[in-house]
């Protein structure tokens, strides 16, 4: 059998690596995984369960009922305070951006990419004969709008935006959103923002820059703010002119999210999740305050990761030396073309963040003294 030559652009993601090693551990300290420690709220089962009964089993429009569609615009304006031309609802945040993907990059484009990055980006980009393109980022984890216009030339089609971050948890200020959307207007480019941690900013207020830039395509769903990663329910928010190139596109790949889950995302969208969002700022400050004597660390703005500096130079090293020690991690280099960090999940019970805090301290001690 000759498997097609594309498949060796893209391998194995690390954290199913990460995650397979966990089945041989007895009782893992696992702050590798990047869903929430909660389950699905009672009134969103129920009204999935109330759809099935219902009978809307069957598939729906390949672009999602038009009760979820609209609603999602009406929580787009009073949340993100933008407008939006056209909605499709997706499987998943996965999901629209394999679409938006497919439907902008095409051999030899460029697309943007700050590093440290989710990384699906990455490698769907190099599946498609398109380059990714690394904006490094600040030691704080930071933007600077002026490297990144550095990096734009006449190939570079999309710039990729996600906030809060996967795996740094940094927002990005809105005051940094304007002058990239200044950026963008100027050379004619494409926002790509994956906004999935939405609900979850702490302190700092959130801002979408599709507020700014209209030519901006929003990817949001309901994974991790109401927990239904299994669920697979997101949306693509945006330009018609490519909202509908990805809706032609889910015809022939995905066909229509879960149907009955779709009705689900209606009632999630009546539900206040204030109270879990209260919980991970208790959770975030455990895990920073616990790092932050014996590592380099950056207090994350949102969603629930960590991304700590590895003692010693090496998060592959760190994180081999972590497994060793029954706490499961996640090396840096799976979200960044540099070594140099791990990232933690803290969307963990406290007594399992208190437990991971004991072995990441005494670890550090052994890799040059720690910071």
């Amino acid at each position: 059998m000759k498997i097609a030559s594309r498949m060796g652009l893209i391998d194995s993601s690390g954290i199913r690596k990460i995650f397979d090693l966990a089945k041989n551990l007895s009782d893992p300290i696992n702050l590798s995984i990047g869903q929430p420690d909660f389950d699905v709220p009672e009134p969103i089962k129920q009204a999935a369960c109330k759809a099935i009964e219902q009978g809307h089993n069957r598939y729906t429009l390949t672009q999602g009922i038009p009760e979820l569609r609209e609603r999602i615009k009406i929580h787009i304006e009073a949340k993100k305070h933008a407008s939006v031309e056209e909605v499709l609802i997706t499987s998943g945040v996965s999901g629209g951006i394999f679409l938006s993907f497919i439907a902008l990059l095409e051999a030899g484009d460029e697309i943007i990419v700050p590093d440290p990055y989710f990384v699906m980006y990455k490698h769907l980009t190099r599946l498609l004969g398109a380059t990714p393109v690394y904006l490094d980022l600040e030691e704080d984890f930071s933007l600077d709008p002026k490297k990144l216009e550095k990096l734009i030339t006449p190939r570079t089609k999309a710039l990729i935006l996600n906030s809060p971050s996967n795996p740094t948890g940094t927002v990005i200020p809105k005051d940094t959103l304007r002058e990239i959307a200044e950026i963008a207007r100027k050379w004619g480019i494409v926002i790509i923002s994956d906004e999935i941690y939405d609900g979850f900013v702490y302190e700092k207020d959130y801002e979408s820059i599709a507020k700014y830039y209209p030519d901006t395509l929003i990817l949001a769903g309901f994974s991790k703010e109401y927990a239904m990663t299994g669920w697979r329910l997101g949306y693509a928010a945006g330009p018609a002119k490519l909202v509908n190139e990805m809706i032609k596109l889910q015809q022939y790949t995905f066909v229509c999210a879960p149907s009955m889950v779709q009705y689900a995302g209606l009632a999630a969208l009546d539900f206040d999740t204030e109270s879990f969002r209260k919980e991970y700022v208790a959770k975030r400050d455990i895990i920073y305050n616990g790092l932050k004597d014996k590592f380099q660390v950056t207090k994350p703005d949102g969603a629930f990761y960590i991304y700590p500096k590895a003692p010693g130079g090496s998060g592959t090293a760190f994180v081999t030396k972590a497994i060793e020690n029954n706490l499961l991690i996640i090396p840096g280099n799976v979200f960044s073309e540099h070594d140099t960090h791990f990232r933690i999940s803290f969307a963990a019970s406290q007594e399992t963040l208190y437990r991971g805090i004991e072995v990441l301290n005494r670890l550090a001690g052994q890799f040059c003294g720690g910071k």
